[in-house]
This record gives C-alpha cells, sequence and structure tokens, in this order.
C-alpha cells in the first residue's frame, strides 16, 4: 500500500512542479521515505527529480532566465553540504529521517510565506546541499534567499529549476564518493521514469490554471499535510 501511496505522491508532486516550478519532493518525499528505505529512497528522488526538472528546464517554449551568478554560488557551497548530507544520512535511524522530511515540509510551507528574510547565498547552498543528501526537500533556503532579494517569479522558478538538476548531479556524486550507495528496486524507478513524463504534460496543461488562481496555496498546502500525514503513519507503523 505504502508503495503505492508513493507512486501517486510521485505523480501528483510532478504535476505540481510542472504547473509551478515547485513542490516535487515536497509532496514525493514523505511518501517515498515511508515506503523504501531512507538512502535508496534519497536516490529515487535524486533520478526522478532530475528527469522532472529536466522537463521543466527543456520543454517549455521560451528561454529561461536563471540568476546565473546565485545559482552558481548556490551550488559551489552545496557541494561540501552534500558530503555531510550523506554522513547524516547514514548516521541517523530511518524514523528520525522520516521526522526530518516531515520537518523539511513544515518548513517550505513556512518559507513560501516569508519575503524578508534575508539568507546569504553562501548559506543557503550549503544547507540545500546537506538537504539534498538526507531528506532531499532542498527548496526552502533556495527559496528564502531568492524571496528575500525579492527576485521576480519566473526568475524565482529558473533559478530553482537550474540549482535542483546542478543538486541532483552534486547528490549522486557525494553518495557515490562515499561509499557505494544503498540503490532502490531498479523496477519502481524505472516504472515511474514514463508516468513522470506523463504527469509533467498532465501538469502543463491542466495544472496551469490552478497555479495562476487563488485556490493553488490551499490546494497546495493540502496536498502536502495529506503526505506528510500518510507518511509518517507509514513510518510509525
Amino acid at each position: 500500500m505504502l508503495i503505492a501511496a508513493a507512486c501517486v505522491s510521485v505523480f501528483v508532486g510532478t504535476m505540481l512542479q510542472a504547473a509551478t516550478g515547485f513542490g516535487f519532493s515536497l509532496v514525493a518525499a514523505p511518501l517515498v521515505f515511508a515506503a523504501l528505505e531512507a538512502e535508496p529512497a534519497v536516490v529515487a528522488l535524486l533520478v526522478l527529480g532530475l528527469e522532472v526538472n529536466l522537463l521543466t528546464l527543456l520543454t517549455e517554449n521560451r528561454r529561461p532566465r536563471p540568476l546565473g551568478r546565485a545559482a552558481a554560488v548556490m551550488l559551489a557551497c552545496a557541494a561540501p553540504g552534500a558530503f555531510v548530507g550523506v554522513v547524516v544520512l547514514r548516521a541517523l535511524p530511518e524514523l528520525a529521517l522520516q521526522i526530518a522530511v516531515t520537518l523539511g515540509v513544515i518548513g517550505t510551507l513556512a518559507a513560501r510565506h516569508v519575503t524578508s528574510a534575508h539568507v546569504p547565498a553562501p548559506v543557503a547552498g550549503f544547507a540545500a546541499g546537506a538537504l539534498t543528501t538526507t531528506t532531499s526537500t532542498n527548496g526552502p533556503p533556495l527559496l528564502l534567499h531568492l524571496l528575500g532579494r525579492g527576485v521576480a517569479p519566473a526568475q524565482v522558478r529558473d533559478t530553482l529549476t537550474v540549482c535542483f538538476i546542478g543538486l541532483a548531479a552534486l547528490g549522486a556524486l557525494a553518495l557515490t564518493a562515499s561509499g557505494e550507495p544503498a540503490l532502490p528496486d531498479a523496477a519502481f524507478v524505472l516504472g515511474l521514469l514514463p508516468a513522470v513524463a506523463v504527469a509533467h504534460v498532465i501538469g502543463r496543461r491542466g495544472f496551469a490554471r490552478l497555479a495562476a488562481g487563488e485556490h493553488y496555496e490551499r490546494v497546495l498546502t493540502g496536498v502536502m499535510l495529506v503526505a506528510i500525514a500518510v507518511g509518517l503513519i507509514g513510518a510509525l507503523s
């Protein structure tokens, strides 16, 4: 049952991210962590998240305009953070990591409503790197940095997408360089690759109006809270 719920969360998270550039790991991580062991869950989310972000970057009929310097600084500082995250991932028990995922999602819900916090790019990058290889919920520090600078929504989306792609590569490097990573079941990941592509098309076409409307925040919050609740129940049962 948890595997099925995890697959649904990946599909829904992809649709939300296709519409807004944000939300994949936040929806998918709680249930993927509940369905798999922690390290295979991180690997699965890195692979699927990379696909989501590449589709977002390459399939839109416009030229992305990320903040190149900010992205470069954050990714450079994310590299050591990713290695620290691997140490934490392999040291903490499964339940502690599941709770950390939950706290990361809650932190993101809070971060989306903060516009005045000033988080320096190096700090945001290091924190995002560490979160990439522990919980996969690496968006909050990046988002806080960009919102604190008053960046336009389109550039926030493009910069996040570029950073997420870079973080996936850094996460894979850190996991591999720190020892042989525990991999998820190949059938689980391979089966979701085409599902992610389909969900991305649906999200771009069917959820664009929702993303631009007044109900999007309520829907996103509701989906995240359900994912948190189901993930925690699965982890504790």
